[in-house]
Formats: C-alpha cells, sequence, structure tokens
C-alpha cells in the first residue's frame, strides 16, 4: 500500500517536528503498528480469507516457530494453549511482537517476517492473488523501508537483511550501489563478509564488523586480480593486493597520485583499524572499547571502495588493448 503524505505529517515538517537523526535501541509502537498492517496486507488475514487462510496461518506459525526455538521459549506469549496450532500463531506473534521491549528481538522478527514476503508471498498465485502477488510483496518491501525513514530508526530491509544506516545520502548513493555490485556471481563471499559486518554492528559485535569490512575489501580485490588474470598470493594481505591492483594499472596514470591518497585512507581506515582493534589479541586486559562512529566510517568506507574498485575495472576493461 502506498504511503499517504497526511497532512498531519506535512504540519509536522513545518513545525521542525520530524526527526533529526537515526535512532537505533528503540523501535516505536507506531511504526511496529504499521507493520503489522503491512503483514495484514502482504502475508494476509486468514480470518477474512476463507479460501486460502490455511497458507496464511502457516506462514505465520512458521516465522513464530522460528523465534520460538531461537529465543529458547515453548511460546512467545504464555496465554496461548497450544503453540503448535497454527490457528494463534498470527495472534501469538502480533501480542508478542506489540509488547517485546528487546529492540534486537523487534528486528529480528521484521527481517524474519519480510523475508517471507519477498521469498514466499511474492510467488505467482500466493494466496490466490495470480500475478499482483509480486506487486503485492515488493510494495510491502518498500513501504516497511519508508516507515523506517518516517519514524527516524535507523534501519533499512536490503538484501534480505536489516542494515543500519547512519546517513540516508551515503546509503542511497554508496551503501545500495556497492551492494549491486556485490550480488554478482563472482563476489559471492565478499558480499557475504559485507552483510556480516552490517550484522554484526546490529548486534553490538564491533570488533567482528570491522573484521568482516576487511574481508571484503580483500575479496573485492582478490576477484579483480582472478578476473583480471594478475598473478598474486590467494594468502596475500590488503596492502599486497593493494600494489598488485596498482602495479597493473587498475586506475589511470596520471590518477596514480590520488590512488596512492586513496590507498593511505584504505589502509588506515580499513586495515589498520582491523589489525590494531579487532586483528590480534587483547593479552590480560579487557578489549580495547571500539566506538560506534568508527564502525560506521569503516562500514561506509568499505562500501565506497568496493563501488570504486568495481567502476575502475569496468574502466579499464573497456579500453581498448
Amino acid at each position: 500500500m502506498a504511503v499517504f503524505d497526511l497532512y498531519s505529517k506535512r504540519r509536522k515538517r513545518e513545525l521542525g517536528q520530524t526527526p533529526d537523526v537515526f535512532t537505533y535501541d528503540e523501535i516505536p509502537e507506531g511504526l511496529r503498528t504499521q507493520v503489522v498492517h503491512i503483514w495484514s496486507d502482504a502475508i494476509g488475514e486468514p480470518s477474512l480469507s476463507e479460501w486460502h487462510s490455511e497458507d496464511m496461518r502457516q506462514w505465520y506459525h512458521e516465522i513464530a516457530k522460528v523465534l520460538r526455538r531461537e529465543y529458547s521459549v515453548f511460546k512467545l506469549v504464555s496465554r496461548y494453549m497450544d503453540p503448535n496450532d497454527p490457528r494463534d500463531a498470527q495472534r501469538e506473534l502480533t501480542e508478542w511482537f506489540l509488547a517485546e521491549k528487546d529492540a534486537a528481538r523487534v528486528l529480528d522478527a521484521i527481517e524474519l517476517s519480510f523475508r517471507v514476503i519477498n521469498n514466499v508471498c511474492g510467488e505467482f498465485n500466493y494466496a490466490g492473488r495470480g500475478d499482483r502477488a509480486a506487486k503485492i510483496a515488493k510494495e510491502a518491501l518498500e513501504e516497511l523501508n519508508a516507515r523506517f525513514k518516517e519514524y527516524g530508526v535507523g534501519y533499512q530491509y536490503t538484501d534480505g537483511q536489516i542494515v543500519r544506516v547512519d546517513s540516508q545520502l551515503v546509503h542511497k548513493e554508496v551503501v545500495v550501489p556497492a551492494l549491486t555490485v556485490l550480488r554478482g556471481k563472482a563476489f559471492n563471499n565478499a558480499q557475504g563478509e559485507f552483510l556480516s559486518a552490517y550484522e554484526h554492528f546490529r548486534h553490538g559485535k564491533k570488533q567482528e564488523a570491522l573484521v568482516d569490512c576487511y574481508k571484503c575489501f580483500e575479496s573485492t580485490m582478490k576477484v579483480i586480480c582472478t578476473k583480471r588474470k594478475w598473478p598474486f598470493d590467494p594468502k596475500a594481505a590488503a596492502k599486497d593486493l593493494v600494489n598488485v591492483c596498482m602495479s597493473n594499472n587498475l586506475m589511470p596514470a596520471y590518477w596514480q597520485a590520488h590512488f596512492n591518497g586513496l590507498r593511505s585512507v584504505l589502509e588506515s581506515a580499513i586495515s589498520t583499524p582491523r589489525n590494531r582493534q579487532a586483528g590480534h589479541g587483547a593479552g590480560a586486559g579487557p578489549a580495547p572499547e571500539v566506538p560506534d562512529e568508527l564502525v560506521s566510517y569503516v562500514l561506509h568506507m568499505t562500501a565506497a571502495t568496493v563501488l570504486f574498485l568495481a567502476e575502475a575495472e569496468k574502466r579499464l576493461a573497456e579500453i581498448k588493448p
């Protein structure tokens, strides 16, 4: 369903009452309620559909069943008598979702349910919808991301995962294009590492996020070197891979100075934090605290680097020998 720009929303913008910065630790009640409305549109409302209610109930049941198992409970809400009865699953899931205090768990439910919407509800003739099913699923995903923005909650659903967003401009102009590059079959490992970095960051595992950024950076260069048949040591570290790319004129000669500067930024922004903050043991003392802003910076720098390298390789491929 379309997101309507109601008078009350416009008035809030005029009065400066819309969020100026993103929040991450709280999922507002209004946003949760709208997610439930999206579930009703996309997964369906079993009580209103005689013919296809069984399929709808079954998918609410599957979502609830995964959450119960992962959270080591038999019921999400204690008053529901039979957790194996799909007829109660939608009400159980909804009641739990609206009351849950842990924002990370709320995001778990959103991510899991929207994977179902994307992978199941968008299939032809889901719930008897014919070819409208794909359109309904697509609109559901778009509405979710629009609602996140509307409430100033710093997450987006991208490539089957909830990812943290620190800047809409950077996300739109850098992260999304980088993910498009990483969807290519050759970049499978790099894509997994990049999405894993976001997942770690969302769950507060900041050192692990830094390590995955570094891995993604390395993997991207290895893919390019392999594609271009440039010899390199499979065990090479980032600095050596950067040297291989430079020595094979990944960038035009007149950009070498700029690329040297970029390499310096990359090695300090990605490799060094990884090595100093996450890549080695902490010894007898506690592990050093990694600030959020450092991880956010490295995530965005990694995305920008992936995009930069892919575009440079594409330009190189277009140059006729």
